[in-house]
């Protein structure tokens, strides 16, 4: 992998990992697009970290007062939401381990996931339908919204968009599910991060400068993509990246088919 190919592929991370059009499906078509090699799971690994750093640098304060919240006795909404993070996370933990080969097989089909990120789509334009209840993340929400995480790991069907979507169909306030939303990124990422460090301890000297290029780009895009997406969701706008997906998953499907 040369610098210009991490540099695209760094953006393309950047952008999508947030915004509801699936990271995975646009890094897949892109590669099968342009030719370029696979760049495996060290590459993933690294520009997902870049993306994580986004999130981390964020939400920074709603962060450290999640934290800090462990060292005190009382239960605040703080303390309350690790605990939403945590059962949240769950279903895409079991999914991972007992699904592990068939996610895998899914990446190396194009048409796969062309007709996954059309899913996508129909999924971003149904939410047009959902009733803001003005209700809040809970443990039963949060269960739900953390099986549609688990859905996600195919490619094509966005985490963040999935996420979101169930939170708007359960009637939470839009702000409410998309916060919840880039917050349980945190674990899945780091959880992805920590299953496959073993591959990070592997990188060869000729690759780490592409590599690194990729990461700094997947951060600093990944900071514009969360304030892209949290504008978009307080300007009712959401639906739109299901018009999106739907226009590049049929390109995409009408070109590998």
């Amino acid at each position: 992998m040369n610098y210009y190919e991490a540099f695209l592929l760094g953006i393309i991370q950047g952008l999508t990992e947030f915004l509801p059009i699936s990271s995975s499906a646009h890094l897949v078509l892109t590669e099968h697009f342009l030719g370029l090699k696979e760049p495996g799971v060290l590459f993933e690994l690294m520009v997902h970290f870049g993306t994580l750093l986004s999130v981390l640098l964020y939400f920074r304060k709603r962060i450290l007062g999640m934290i800090t919240s462990v060292f005190v006795r009382d239960i605040s909404a703080d303390k309350r939401m690790i605990i939403y993070l945590t059962v949240g996370t769950i279903p895409a933990v079991i999914a991972a381990l007992l699904f592990e080969d068939f996610f895998v097989d899914a990446f190396s089909s194009p048409i796969l996931v062309s007709v996954l990120l059309m899913v996508t789509g129909v999924i971003l334009l149904a939410t047009r339908f959902a009733k803001d209840k003005k209700l809040s993340i809970n443990i039963p929400r949060s269960l739900i919204i953390g099986a549609g995480q688990a859905l996600s790991i195919l490619p094509g069907i966005s985490r963040s968009g999935t996420t979101i979507s169930t939170g708007l169909f359960l009637g939470i306030n839009p702000y409410e599910a998309a916060e919840f939303s880039f917050l349980l990124s945190i674990p899945a990422i780091c959880g992805a991060i920590i299953f496959k460090a073993r591959s990070i301890l592997t990188i060869q000297s000729g690759i780490f400068g592409p590599y690194l290029l990729a990461t700094i780009t997947s951060f600093l895009t990944g900071i514009l993509a969360v304030y892209i997406l949290l504008s978009l969701i307080r300007k009712g706008q959401f639906t739109y990246f299901g018009i999106y997906c739907l226009i590049v998953g049929g390109i995409a499907l009408y070109y590998f088919v």
